[in-house]
């Protein structure tokens, strides 16, 4: 009977489920952890709202000139008077359309391929790989009866998109020919993939684009000129595929030996053990990574400054020279950032959606 009286005098256990029971059990589980608490809300506080404040309360969201932004809080409208040159660059405006479409049919295709249960995804993936790069470079560029656009006209962020799926698209492939290579037993072909990897890694991105603009030229017959924005695609195509030679290299090195024993036992060749038993297990092992360096080389894709084109960070320092609206870096720089976080995060976070998916292993 005491036993009894005494259970019933205990508080009713804290609730786990919901929003209160949430605060209870993770920040105000007993008195110590409350006033901790309660000390870092009253040093975070303060500083958060002022940055809510300034960033979306206190902002100015549209103008036409600098006399319509407060003081009191971001200009924003300076981003939308700018918007369009810091998507398209110096793109003619009347052919704004050509990027629109590229881009749109680009966002199905990878929704397309993305999404676990759409249909006829090799089709597609096929498409994507032989078919699109074509269109959308005679969509660009122009000829076929469409306006042709210079290189030196593309910028902002078409231009950093551009660079970044060339680079990723081309890396890829011929980063798995040189991990292969390295491995191989040919002594040739292995000391030309060691030392093709080994020169590239040796030197910054920086000096390969600066090589690229000014010393490949020299490789050509004369007469031949090669587009400034080809010359970058190449240096950065070069010194990516190095990178995403050691990753693949390793999830090869990852993959047991009994796998390539398989192989040989079920009288397969090397290329087609290759294609169908250890890179699908290599490459799978290896997603983090690849994931990694791709996200590297969207973030790289700025440097390409150094040769004179104009991405989307290039095109922001532009924006900022216009006399009619000085000192609206902070603005400019956090727009810069947000969009360089938003494409980074979503590789990421669908990078994590894939280990998931093609995980096979035992769950503890």
């Amino acid at each position: 009977m005491a036993t009894f009286e005494m259970q019933a005098a205990l508080p009713p256990p804290v609730s786990r489920h919901g929003v209160v029971g949430w605060l209870r059990t993770r920040l105000f589980p007993n008195w110590w952890s409350s006033l901790l608490t309660l000390a870092l809300l009253y040093l975070l506080v303060p500083p958060l709202w002022h940055v809510i404040n300034w960033t979306l309360i206190s902002a100015t969201w549209h103008g036409e000139t600098r006399a319509a932004c407060s003081a009191d809080g971001a200009c924003w409208a300076f981003i939308g008077y700018r918007f369009n040159q810091f998507m398209y660059g110096f793109y003619p405006e009347a052919l704004y359309w050509r990027i629109n479409l590229v881009f749109a049919v680009l966002a199905i295709v990878i929704l397309w391929l993305v999404l676990p249960r759409t249909p006829r995804k090799g089709w597609v993936g096929a498409f994507a790989l032989f078919v699109f790069p074509p269109i959308a470079f005679v969509l660009l560029h122009g000829g076929l009866g469409l306006e042709v656009v210079p290189t030196n006209l593309w910028g902002g962020l078409m231009l950093t998109l551009t660079l970044a799926l060339t680079g990723m698209v081309f890396a890829l492939p011929f980063g798995i020919l040189l991990a292969l290579g390295r491995r191989s037993k040919m002594p040739i072909i292995s000391s030309f993939s060691v030392v093709y990897i080994e020169f590239w890694r040796a030197v910054p991105l920086i000096t390969v684009l600066f090589m690229a603009s000014v010393m490949l030229p020299l490789f050509v017959t004369s007469g031949v000129e090669i587009d400034k924005l080809l010359r970058a695609v190449i240096g950065i195509i070069l010194f990516q595929s190095a990178y995403m030679a050691e990753v693949v290299r390793g999830g090869l090195q990852a993959v047991p030996k009994g796998q390539y024993e398989a192989g040989a036992a079920l009288g397969f060749s090397y290329w087609k053990s290759m294609a169908l038993i250890v890179l699908p297990q290599a490459l799978k092992i290896s997603i983090p990574s690849i994931v990694n360096t791709f996200i590297s080389l969207f973030k790289d894709t700025s440097l390409v400054l150094i040769i004179g084109l104009f991405d989307l960070l290039a095109i922001t320092k532009v924006a900022l020279a216009d006399p009619a609206w000085l000192g609206f870096s902070t603005e400019a720089y956090l727009f810069a950032g947000l969009v360089f976080w938003i494409f980074c995060f979503g590789m990421s976070r669908y990078s994590i959606y894939l280990e998931g998916k093609l995980h096979t292993g035992h769950k503890r």
